[in-house]
């Protein structure tokens, strides 16, 4: 038996989340799609797509017949938005999953922390930048213990709706965060580079991680075996190239991100994430890993709810 969700936001985000499900899912079942915009394309195409929609935002959501039968509730909208989603979501004993960068609840990186918050009334899926490159953070420190970790992400400009332009602050807040928190560095750092280049480019991320002297070749199989488990949800998820290594010289003012440590080694990982293109082109895939990452999150939680019941 399916358990029936809701995506709140019409938006490109939410309209790949509908899609993904209705094409990929074989556990859960889009009940609706809630936007604001009563003549936007991700509500059109939910009506042709025969799912129930509202443009009266989260009220029209909780007010429809079909939301009796709702268990979990995706937010695809805005990190201001989404606090007052979760006011009127939260006691209404729905399970949030939240693509903004909110916050609200705990971060979850599914090949990192997958199963960690299952119980959780709400989590945070981070932010499109984070769920390209914390993998790799948490890869580095399974080997080792990484002292400053910092992230660049560059995506397509066309690619940015107007939610992630108005939370730019709240991205790189949120991602410098969860690279502490779920990728393990003591230290944490985030950029976004929203790229205007025609035609637009795939996303690009690169990481950069400070670590003690270590084992490369272990360093380096771990971020080989995160690809793949990554690569099992997003396929277009690769390595640009081979994993690069750097002595940090004694008067290089990198030494200041490392302190205590002698001779800190400077690991980077270039990153290409190409979107599926189920709603958007290829380059899209900024959207691709973030509702791939949301689904794969909403259906671990929804077969654990299951397995309790049994």
């Amino acid at each position: 038996m399916s358990t029936k969700v809701a995506i709140i936001g019409s938006g490109n985000i939410g309209t790949d989340l509908m899609i993904k499900v209705l094409r990929l899912s074989e556990s859960l079942e889009v009940a609706a799609l809630a936007g604001i915009d009563p003549d936007s394309d991700g509500l059109a195409r939910a009506r042709r797509l025969k799912v129930t929609t509202t443009h009266k935002g989260v009220e029209g959501l909780v007010g429809l017949d079909e939301f009796a039968d709702v268990e979990f509730v995706f937010d695809a909208t805005s990190a201001g938005a989404h606090r007052h989603h979760e006011d009127v979501l939260r006691p209404l004993g729905r399970t949030l999953v939240d693509l903004t960068p909110a916050a609200l609840g705990p971060y979850v990186v599914p090949p990192v922390n997958g199963d960690a918050h299952l119980d959780a009334p709400s989590v945070n899926m981070v932010t499109c930048g984070g769920q390209a490159t914390i993998p790799v953070v948490a890869a580095v420190g399974a080997v080792t213990p990484v002292h400053y970790g910092e992230i660049v992400a560059s995506i397509a400009s066309r690619s940015a709706g107007p939610g992630t332009r108005a939370n730019i602050d709240e991205f790189t807040e949120t991602t410098s965060a969860a690279i502490e928190k779920v990728g393990g560095a003591a230290r944490g750092k985030a950029i976004i580079v929203l790229n205007p280049a025609e035609p637009p480019l795939i996303m690009r991320d690169t990481v950069h991680c400070l670590v003690s002297d270590c084992a490369t070749e272990a360093v380096t199989a771990s971020i080989e075996d995160m690809v793949a488990r990554v690569q099992a949800y997003v396929p277009g998820y690769r390595l640009k190239q081979k994993v690069q290594y750097e002595t940090v010289a004694a008067d290089d003012p990198l030494r200041t991100l490392a302190t205590g440590v002698d001779d800190p080694l400077k690991v980077s990982v270039f990153l290409e994430v190409e979107g599926a293109a189920h709603y958007l082109p290829a380059y899209a895939g900024n959207l691709d890993i973030m509702t791939s990452a949301a689904l794969r999150t909403a259906e671990r939680m929804a077969a654990h709810v299951t397995e309790a019941v049994k």
